[in-house]
């Protein structure tokens, strides 16, 4: 093969390749105002769902939901803590410096407007007013415990919740609760990470954001 033709395979494979993070992922000024209703898809590697955001529900989770869906925060990100019959659980970066970048990016709680259902979708927070950029969905109706706590969805999954509950489970939750993905690890240091000592854990592919 002469090195023309090697040099125009490569090039074909670059083009083919997903592209690099951008410096967009990196947090500057306040979340943009988000339209009013939007959908986002998930393709992820087990197929595709899709979850429909309504700002009336909580303008400032819908606000940096739109932002992180429309900036790609959230592409060739894993669900790292899945919790059957519980919750799925994502919003950790691949790369630790994006992560830190948004450690700091914390918003406010708001009313619970729509109870935590099953398929419904909230932000996570260890503690009041921590909300950033982990996100989960209801796998099933968690609203007598997550409402009172002050989990509010901002919207819910419209199709594909078939595939949201065939993620992986196995690894179960991580410390102090169990053996799964510890947190602080996935903060330090991303994917590399996940992949080595958890390798069967889903991922998301990127998402598209659609205004109906």
């Amino acid at each position: 093969m002469t090195r023309a033709l090697l040099l125009l395979l490569a090039v074909a494979v670059t083009a083919c390749e997903p592209p690099r993070q951008s410096p967009s992922l990196t947090p500057d000024g306040a979340d943009p105002r988000a339209p009013d209703t939007f959908d986002v898809v998930f393709e992820t590697s087990k197929g595709s769902f899709t979850i429909r955001a309504e700002r009336a529900l909580s303008p400032l989770g819908v606000d940096r939901f739109h932002r992180l869906a429309s900036i790609g925060y959230f592409d060739r990100t894993k669900f790292f803590r899945i919790i059957p019959d519980y919750i799925a659980q994502w919003g950790m970066h691949g790369d630790s410096g994006v992560n830190e970048a948004w450690t700091t990016r914390q918003f406010a709680d708001e009313p619970v407007a729509l109870p935590n259902t099953e398929g419904t979708v909230s932000f996570a927070k260890g503690a009041p007013n921590t909300r950033s950029t982990h996100l989960f969905i209801n796998l099933k109706d968690n609203s007598r415990r997550l409402d009172a706590m002050g989990f509010s969805p901002i919207g819910r999954v419209t199709t594909g919740m078939d595939v949201v509950k065939s993620l992986h489970s196995g690894y179960g939750d991580g410390p102090p609760s169990g053996a799964g993905p510890e947190q602080r690890r996935i903060a330090r240091e991303g994917n590399r990470y996940l992949e080595r000592w958890f390798p069967r854990l889903d991922s998301i592919v990127r998402t598209r954001v659609v205004t109906p």
